[in-house]
């Protein structure tokens, strides 16, 4: 599921596949009628019928899936492969790939690619085949896809039972200190519905911060999470007043203008799973990007790439 729309007070009463209907005005109510009733819509967290009323505030997280209405086609778009077996592909994704064609992002997204790698064609299945999760846009760094349906179910049960471990590299403003875990809940922003925050009211969530190198105003800092909270690191980075540069959302404007940064330093630079056939631990990294390269020591980066 995708990142959670918010109704506004305006929309009070909508129907659910109404309300759909009217966010996404190139789609057919029949479409999200279809989308509903496959279980690829959830209200607040839980399936709902289509005909529920909403309340402001409430949260709809929705996957478009491959129809007429929304094609996922190959296209050739190269990828740098860290693994690829019969169960599983591995990539470096670069930042500024979406991962899923949605409205908005019809094409040059990491299915697209997959699509072609695989040479299979489009299918009725939802439009992220073989996903097994996701980064946003701008963060760069490992990405998992599954090659078969078995394989898909072994490993997002995998992720689901935390099996997974991910570490990311981060650039930020600041000194985070040597060491430090931020266990502090996650929740959708009261002031600002599009954006996440600490509160309350949200889940736990769980990061642990090592710093790896500090050069009096940034810091080069490795964050392993266990839990995967929407924008956690980027968030909770922000919590403790050492934002990652670069992010438009969370950071600071002024820090990112004065490191010409125009994506958030943030990098998915490991992964270990347990294989969904031979159970065998995988371990993957990942080099970061040029950009992000540029805002390092180099040195420090050779060591750990």
């Amino acid at each position: 599921m995708d990142e959670p729309l918010v109704v506004a007070e305006e929309e009070i009463g909508q129907r659910l596949d109404l309300w759909l209907k009217s966010r996404f005005p190139d789609y057919s109510r029949t479409y999200f009628q279809s989308l509903i009733e496959k279980k690829l819509v959830l209200l607040n967290g839980k399936l709902a019928p289509k005909r529920t009323k909403l309340s402001a505030g409430d949260e709809i997280e929705v996957e478009f899936a491959i129809t007429e209405e929304i094609k996922a086609n190959p296209e050739d778009i190269p990828l740098e492969i860290l693994f690829e077996d019969s169960a599983l592909l591995a990539i470096n994704k670069p930042a500024g790939m979406v991962v899923h064609p949605a409205p908005g992002h019809p094409n040059k997204t990491f299915v697209n690619a997959l699509l072609f790698h695989l040479k299979k064609a489009p299918t009725e299945d939802a439009v992220r085949p073989g996903i097994v999760h996701r980064l946003d846009k701008d963060t760069s760094g490992i990405l998992l896809a599954a090659k078969t349906p078995q394989s898909h179910e072994d490993m997002v049960n995998s992720f689901a039972n935390r099996h997974v471990k991910k570490t990311y590299l981060a650039i930020v403003n600041g000194n985070p200190g040597v060491t430090q875990t931020i266990d502090v809940p996650i929740g959708r922003d009261p002031k600002n519905r599009q954006k996440m925050a600490v509160t309350s009211r949200g889940k736990r969530a769980i990061s642990h911060v090592k710093r790896l190198d500090f050069d009096g105003e940034k810091s080069l800092v490795e964050v392993d999470i266990e839990t995967g909270r929407t924008h956690q690191i980027r968030v909770h980075l922000n919590y403790i007043k050492t934002p990652i540069i670069g992010d438009s959302i969370y950071g600071n404007k002024k820090i990112n203008e004065k490191w010409k940064a125009e994506r958030q330093m943030l990098h998915a630079y490991k992964l270990s799973l347990p294989h969904p056939t031979t159970k065998e631990t995988l371990s993957f990294r990942a080099s970061p990007p040029k950009d992000f390269k540029k805002l390092c020591n180099p040195e420090l980066l050779l060591e750990l790439t």
